[in-house]
């Protein structure tokens, strides 16, 4: 079995272990509500993956202290958002999100979508909410209007396995219908 541990590839940039994707908008850009449209994912990153949260959590730790010399000290003194949720909190009831903690990321840019073998994957049907994978991720601090924080931009996205869509999703001909040969007229 491949081993698939996070890494911090500069300060501020991570390689996430195995995480699965939900509410992936990877291949069309998405906004809600009139915002402005981006490519998104929400990974989910179990809890037991510790090596991954501690990467994360360096790697927001050192987006930090770059924002406190970019906008000064008050940055970290104020209330400081991050981008790392815990499911079970945030989203109790969910049963995707239950022990896992979960990040949004976005960016204008598309991300670079790659199979297994790092070929690339062109239709957005084979990465959808529920597959698994691993994907890079930038950390960055921001400043607007009062609001201090910490955001994750999407940088490239690489699946790793099918696993049970999210959301309801759409099913497959072959689960609708059966197999060849199978005769439902009797």
């Amino acid at each position: 079995m491949a081993n698939y541990e996070a890494k911090l590839i500069n300060d501020t940039k991570v390689l996430t272990g195995k995480i699965r994707f939900s509410y992936a908008h990877l291949f069309e850009p998405w906004g809600a509500s009139g915002a402005e449209p981006k490519y998104s994912v929400s990974i989910l990153i179990p809890k037991t993956d510790t090596k991954t949260v501690e990467v994360i959590r360096k790697a927001i730790e050192n987006a930090t202290a770059e924002a406190v010399q970019k906008y000064g000290k008050n940055f970290k003194s104020a209330r400081l958002h991050t981008p790392i949720h815990d499911g079970d909190v945030e989203k109790p009831g969910d049963e995707a999100y239950a022990g896992q903690y979960y990040i949004n990321c976005n960016n204008r840019l598309a991300p670079q979508v790659v199979d297994i073998n790092c070929d690339r994957i062109e239709d957005p049907e084979e990465v959808y909410s529920g597959a698994y994978g691993r994907i890079t991720l930038n950390f960055y601090g921001y400043s607007v209007s009062g609001n201090t924080g910490i955001a994750a931009s999407l940088q490239n996205v690489q699946k790793l396995e099918d696993g049970e869509r999210l959301g309801g999703g759409r099913s497959s001909a072959l689960a609708d219908f059966g197999g060849a040969g199978e005769d439902f007229l009797n």
